[in-house]
């Protein structure tokens, strides 16, 4: 069977190959009809065309079993845990079951489409990739490969303020790229970090609103995890023991790029990711306050979103400091554990701000059905963070375009068996709220 390669052209699947049905042409899908394995269709279709390693991902959850045996335990654990008790980690996941849904019957959904328009941007689909830190550590230029991956797309991507990559390369690959910033509690480091993002060229800016200190994160101290990383002989054999890891991620990194470094905390270039004395500097953080983002209002002059907010209150208070949107977040679980999940606020901010008010959300997606009811909840675009980092681990550029392509068709497939043919027809009297059992 002759092999073709998959490639999204802003949004639609192309198939590019030398095959007798196309000719060597490239034909252009749509996103939602990215070719995954299926049982009811013969193994010399499309679905069989993508890459060998990726024939097996047929979930989101995949990636992260995947990303599991592929990742030094350390590296994993930072990526996959919360704080503490991960009470907030577990509820991000299991408060969807909490959701049933009713379909309808007889409706022509032929035409579905998901395409979502959000911030005065039309995009290919309702969700994006959130930010994340350091993902140039699970990933040869982790970032970079997602911005691409999302450009291809056309669905946005959210570069990290605590990334290992200058913000100016991700901007250079990707204008549309949006920008988060840990903002500390000083005006005049604010005002140096607003004016290098708007230097770089970004024009949407995510201010992090919920990480004034660093959380309790027992998970990294015992799978001895820090930033900067201490060399040690047990870090060496988790390299040493994760070879594809070591080769084709660190010491690729190494060659090419040199010891990377926190590169976006501010002005200036931040620690280095391996070091056995240097401290980061996050910033007087807890200083940050309601006059602080009044201050970044009206020096930003583009698209501005606050990340991190749970209170209806807080929602409020943003919309009347002209924030163009926010996004619903507690950080995946990651800082206060027990506090609620985004998904069970949703709809009292929804109702706070009003319906036509951007209300976004990330926290615990791993399906297309999630992102439905999220939708159906009043939430007008989704992120998704952690299966975009697995994907990047295991497979590169084209596991993150198949992580997009997984979450795609499920969407197209779901509204079909709802009865609806766009996101935004998708409403909450479609879904049925049953008790979980204690």
């Amino acid at each position: 069977m002759d092999q073709q390669r998959i490639t999204f052209i802003r949004g639609s699947v192309a198939y590019d190959g030398r095959n007798k049905n196309n000719c060597g042409m490239a034909h252009p899908m749509r996103l939602q009809d990215y070719p995954l394995a299926s049982h009811t269709v013969p193994h010399a279709s499309a679905s069989y065309r993508i890459p060998r390693r990726l024939k097996h991902i047929l979930s989101l959850d995949d990636f992260e079993t995947a990303a599991r045996r592929f990742l030094p335990k350390p590296i994993f654990a930072y990526v996959s845990g919360g704080a503490e008790n991960e009470r907030s980690l577990r509820a991000n996941l299991s408060d969807f079951d909490r959701y049933e849904w009713l379909g309808r019957a007889f409706t022509d959904t032929s035409q579905r489409s998901l395409d979502t328009s959000v911030l005065g941007h039309r995009y290919a689909a309702p969700f994006g990739i959130a930010p994340m830190g350091i993902s140039a550590l699970t990933a040869f230029e982790g970032d970079l490969i997602q911005t691409r991956a999302a450009a291809e797309a056309n669905i946005p991507a959210i570069m990290s303020g605590s990334s290992l990559m200058p913000m100016e390369k991700i901007v250079q690959a990707n204008p549309d790229a949006w920008f988060q910033a840990y903002v500390p509690g000083e005006e005049q480091k604010i005002v140096a970090l607003l004016e290098r993002v708007h230097r770089a060229g970004f024009k949407t800016l995510v201010v992090t609103a919920d990480v004034p200190v660093s959380a309790n994160r027992e998970n990294l101290i015992r799978a001895r995890f820090s930033t900067p990383l201490k060399p040690d002989l047990r870090l060496a054999w988790e390299g040493f023991t994760h070879p594809r890891w070591l080769m084709g991620t660190a010491l690729r990194t190494l060659v090419r790029h040199g010891m990377p470094h926190f590169e976006n905390s501010g002005v200036k270039r931040g620690a280095p990711i391996v070091s056995a004395n240097v401290m980061r500097d996050f910033g007087a953080r807890d200083h940050l306050n309601w006059g602080h983002l009044k201050l970044i209002r009206e020096r930003w002059t583009g698209t501005l979103v606050v990340k991190g907010i749970l209170d209806p209150l807080d929602a409020q208070k943003a919309k009347q400091a002209g924030v163009d949107g926010i996004i619903v977040s507690n950080h995946g679980g990651r800082q206060l554990d027990g506090s609620v999940s985004p998904i069970s606020v949703l709809p009292e901010i929804v109702q706070a701000v009003g319906d036509l008010y951007p209300v976004m959300i990330d926290s615990g997606f791993r399906r297309g059905t999630d992102i439905l009811v999220a939708l159906a909840l009043g939430a007008k675009f989704v992120f998704v963070g952690r299966p975009m980092n697995y994907a990047g681990a295991v497979a590169g550029q084209p596991g993150i375009k198949h992580a997009i392509g997984i979450l795609a068709t499920e969407l197209s497939r779901n509204m079909a068996l709802l009865g609806i043919s766009r996101p935004a027809e998708v409403s909450a009297d479609r879904l049925r709220v049953r008790r979980l059992q204690d």
